[in-house]
C-alpha cells in the first residue's frame, strides 16, 4: 500500500505570544476607464489603516498614512463617493513607498496579519512589487480572514458578509464612518476580538499572491474538515494538469492516497472537480482552482473536503451535464463545417 502523504499543520506551529496587525486598505482606480489603466496597477493604494493587538488580542497602538497617489491622480468617481476623499486632501498624504516603509516598521517582524477578506493583501503587495518593494514582506503568507473566521463562527462557513453587517450582527457600537482605512481596521479588530480562538488557530489562510516557485517551496496545510495543496508554477495548465502531484487525491483526515471515484473535470476554464473515496473515510470532494502569475505563468490551489455520496451524484449530474454541452457543442461545429 502506498504511504501516506505527510501533510503540515496549517497554524498550529504559529507563535501564539505574537502581535496582531489588522489593517484595511482604501484605493483609488483608473478614472478613465480600463483601456487606460496600468495594467500592472489596477487599484492605487490612497489610505492605509492598521491597529495592532497583544497576544491576548488587546489594542494596543494605532497606525494610518494617507497616501499621495502618482499613478492615479484623478479620483474615480466611486472611490470619491465611497472612501470620501478630495484629491486636494489626497495631495497633502506622504508618498507610497514612504507609508508602506513606516508601516512594516511600526508592524515588527513577529506578527500575524489579519484582514476582513483576502483582497487587501493581494493589492498591498501588488502595489509593492510596482515599486519594487515586494522583499519587505515575503511570502507566501499565511494570515487570518476576519470575514472568514466571522461566516465560521456565526453562520455557514460559507457566506461572506460585509464588515457593517459583522458590526450589526454583534451589536457593536457604530461611531466611526465605514470605508476608511483606520476605522474599517479598527471595526475588523473589535469582531476579530470577538472569535473564539479555538477557530482562530484551526482557520488560518494563506495568501497566493506570492506563490511557491519551487518544489521544495509547495505547501502542505491541513485544516478540520479539508486539506489545501498549492503547487510550484507551470508554464501552462496542461503541465499543471499532467503533475502527479496536482492531480492525486489524498485523504483529508488521514493522508491516504485515495481512489478516484469521478476523475477530474473541468467547470469554465479556471475549477475543476473530482469526488475520491476514502476506505476508512468516505467521500471526498476535490477542487482544483487554475490561477494565473502576473507573468503568465500558472500554479494551482487544490483543496480536498469532506463529502457525502448526496454530494458526489450532485457532482456526477454536473459532469454529465459538461458531457452532453461539449458533444452539442462538437456536433454544431461539424454541422457548420
Amino acid at each position: 500500500m502506498k504511504a501516506s502523504l505527510l501533510l503540515q499543520p496549517a497554524a498550529s506551529c504559529y507563535n501564539r505570544s505574537m502581535d496582531y496587525i489588522v489593517f484595511d486598505l482604501e484605493w483609488n482606480q483608473c478614472p478613465y476607464g480600463k483601456e487606460r489603466e496600468v495594467r500592472t496597477l489596477p487599484f492605487e493604494i490612497i489610505e492605509i489603516g492598521a491597529v495592532k493587538l497583544n497576544k491576548d488580542r488587546e489594542i494596543t497602538d494605532k497606525f494610518y498614512r494617507v497616501i499621495c497617489p502618482s499613478v492615479y491622480p484623478k479620483l474615480h468617481f466611486r472611490t470619491r463617493e465611497i472612501v470620501g476623499k478630495t484629491e486636494e486632501e489626497l495631495q497633502k498624504g506622504v508618498p507610497f513607498t514612504e507609508a508602506v516603509s513606516d508601516f512594516f516598521a511600526w508592524a515588527g517582524q513577529d506578527v500575524m496579519f489579519a484582514t476582513w477578506g483576502g483582497v487587501d493583501l493581494i493589492e498591498l503587495q501588488r502595489n509593492m512589487k510596482y515599486y519594487q518593494l515586494l522583499h519587505l514582506l515575503k511570502g507566501p503568507l499565511h494570515f487570518y480572514d476576519v470575514q472568514k473566521l466571522f461566516a465560521i463562527s456565526y453562520e455557514d462557513m460559507k457566506s461572506r458578509r460585509a464588515l457593517e453587517y459583522g458590526i450589526d450582527f454583534l451589536k457593536l457600537e457604530k461611531n466611526m464612518e465605514f470605508h476608511q482605512a483606520l476605522s474599517d481596521a479598527w471595526y475588523t479588530a473589535e469582531i476579530f476580538q470577538k472569535i473564539d480562538l479555538d477557530i482562530i488557530y484551526a482557520y488560518d489562510s494563506i495568501d497566493v499572491y506570492q506563490n511557491p516557485k519551487t518544489k521544495q517551496e509547495e505547501i502542505h496545510a491541513v485544516y478540520n474538515g479539508y486539506t489545501k495543496f498549492v503547487s510550484r508554477e507551470f508554464l501552462t495548465k496542461e503541465d499543471a494538469l499532467e503533475d502527479k502531484e496536482v492531480i492525486s487525491t489524498h485523504c483529508c483526515l488521514c493522508g491516504k492516497a485515495m481512489k478516484k471515484k469521478i476523475r477530474w473535470f473541468s467547470v469554465g476554464a479556471k475549477n475543476y472537480y473530482c469526488i475520491a473515496n476514502c476506505t476508512e473515510h468516505g467521500y471526498m470532494k476535490g477542487k482544483i482552482r487554475m490561477k494565473k502569475t502576473d507573468e503568465g505563468r500558472f500554479f494551482v490551489v487544490k483543496t480536498i473536503k469532506v463529502s457525502s455520496e448526496a454530494e458526489a451524484d450532485l457532482i456526477r449530474q454536473r459532469k454529465e451535464q459538461q458531457t452532453l454541452r461539449r458533444r452539442a457543442k462538437m456536433r454544431k461545429i461539424k454541422k457548420d463545417c
